[in-house]
């Protein structure tokens, strides 16, 4: 008696997949290219969500089926074969690696290549894309790690987006602020002051010169100061800078709470009292994200995302998130600002790597580029650019580095560079804006501003005292440890 064909006997195809459907669909385990989720012949389309990971297999994983592994668990598959894929067009619902690369210099991880058809996500939900890219994967046994480093949204999902509610452009109209950075700062410290005497720092620093104060991500509702009341004292100190200046100012009103519907009330309020800006913690999830998006949208706010917790999944190499994923996530989601980080302050972020992040998200259309961690180009389907946000740790003595880096298209925020000046708050925020505009002025001139920097912020303080005592204080401040994330990429030869 003839017994049922098995998976085992076909251990011969223990490399490719299995087409024989009796076989495919035979009880019992197979290997995850067997199934079909490897195919180093697939031709990307123009629709497909393509991702890069880099993965790390368990000792005796081959890396192939690991990257197969990592399609199959974040698309269709499971541990053992179903019959029930029959009852769909599985074809067309399996993610397909369709490319594996050992990571230049780093024995044992690879990067593998995984495409995904765009009928695996819902139209405009990063929370329903994010749940099949980072969801039980990264759990899987086989895997000693895996990260997510970069990924290829096509314009047809890009489409399905509404992206910032304001964007950069129009931020600059409204503020009418043009050719040269913003300058902001964090109210330090974070907590324990009293409504009042928060009112009092975001008054200094913006007649001073800053054009925004803000929350930090940490600053809700707390005992020693409740939410209403640090709106109230802060909107009155915009108002009165805005007056005594002529300048368009703002502070970030930090509305994270801890629902919905409170967020919405505090929003809300903000705006009954004449904020142009609100400000949320990535900690509150993609879903909350889009809401409060949603809701700037429709009352014309600026939306500022502090990227508060981003670290515990971006920060390491080998296991997580890339931070440049997370930006093209925010940017679809609907974010106007983002820290995006500093990279010559006291954050994590090496100088190309950072570079990259800005890149996504002020592009109208971002470039490959390896050596910023750019690994596909991504066309921006005409969504607004986010405006990047530069802050942790940084000085009105960094200011060359800080414009060459990232020139005009930024928000600089010097908190203790602002509120720790020997001579106060106001006295930070001129040093600040001195340093600022005498360097713009420089680089308009055509001078090497990276280079001749400290002698012209040397010059320029012959001139303003508050500049004088900032690089005094500060001048050799710098935070130059390795970055743990770094681009790997391997050199391709010139072409003669």
């Amino acid at each position: 008696m003839n017994q049922p064909v098995e998976a085992a006997a076909f251990a011969n195809q223990a490399n490719t997949q299995i087409t024989d459907k009796k076989a495919r669909y035979s009880a019992g385990v197979l290997k995850y290219r067997q199934m079909g989720y490897w195919d180093a012949d697939y031709v990307p389309k123009d629709t497909d969500t393509l991702c890069l990971f880099r993965i790390t297999p368990q000792e005796g994983v081959d890396p192939v089926e690991a990257a197969a592994a990592v399609a199959g668990e974040s698309s269709t598959a499971t541990w053992t074969v179903v019959w029930t894929d029959r009852l769909t067009a599985c074809d067309s619902y399996r993610a397909k690696a369709y490319k594996v690369e050992p990571v230049p210099g780093t024995p044992g991880q690879y990067f593998a290549w995984v495409a995904y058809d765009i009928i695996l996500f819902e139209e405009g939900s990063i929370a329903n894309m994010t749940a099949s890219l980072i969801g039980n994967v990264f759990s899987f046994k086989p895997l000693k790690a895996a990260r997510l480093e970069d990924i290829r949204i096509p314009v047809a999902y890009v489409k399905t987006f509404k992206g910032p509610p304001t964007g950069l452009v129009v931020e600059r109209e409204r503020l009418d602020k043009f050719g040269r950075p913003l300058l902001g700062a964090t109210t330090k410290p974070k907590l324990g002051l009293s409504g009042r005497n928060y009112g009092r720092v975001v008054y200094e620093g913006l007649k001073g010169g800053l054009d925004f104060m803000k929350d930090d991500e940490n600053i809700n509702s707390q005992p020693f100061m409740h939410w209403r009341d640090r709106f109230l004292y802060v909107m009155d100190a915009v108002n009165k800078a805005s007056a005594a200046t002529g300048e368009v100012k703002g502070s970030y009103l930090n509305v994270t709470a801890g629902t919905m519907e409170e967020m919405y009330r505090r929003a809300d309020f903000a705006k009954e009292l004449g904020s142009v800006i609100v400000m949320v913690d990535l900690v509150i999830g993609y879903t909350a994200i889009q809401s409060m998006a949603e809701w700037c949208r429709a009352n014309d706010m600026i939306m500022h995302m502090h990227r508060a917790g981003h670290g515990t999944y971006t920060r390491q190499k080998n296991h997580g998130v890339s931070f440049r994923v997370i930006a093209k996530w925010l940017r679809l989601a609907g974010c106007d600002h983002l820290h995006t980080g500093t990279a010559v302050g006291k954050l994590e972020g090496d100088p190309m790597t950072v570079q990259g992040y800005y890149n996504v998200c002020r592009d109208s259309f971002t470039k490959q580029d390896l050596q910023r961690g750019l690994f596909f180009d991504q066309d921006w389907a005409d969504l607004k650019k986010v405006m990047p946000v530069a802050s942790g740790g940084i000085h009105a003595g960094q200011m060359h580095q800080l414009i060459d880096l990232f020139g005009d298209d930024v928000v600089l925020q010097f908190g203790g560079g602002t509120i720790g000046h020997p001579a106060g708050i106001q006295a930070g925020a001129v040093a600040n804006r001195v340093a600022l505009e005498c360097m713009v002025k420089a680089r308009n001139e055509g001078r090497d501003i990276l280079n001749e920097g400290p002698d012209i912020l040397r010059k320029a303080a012959q001139f303003c005292t508050p500049l004088k005592q900032a690089l005094d204080t500060w001048g050799d401040i710098s935070f130059n440890y390795q970055s743990t994330d770094t681009s790997d990429y391997a050199v391709q030869p010139s072409v003669a």
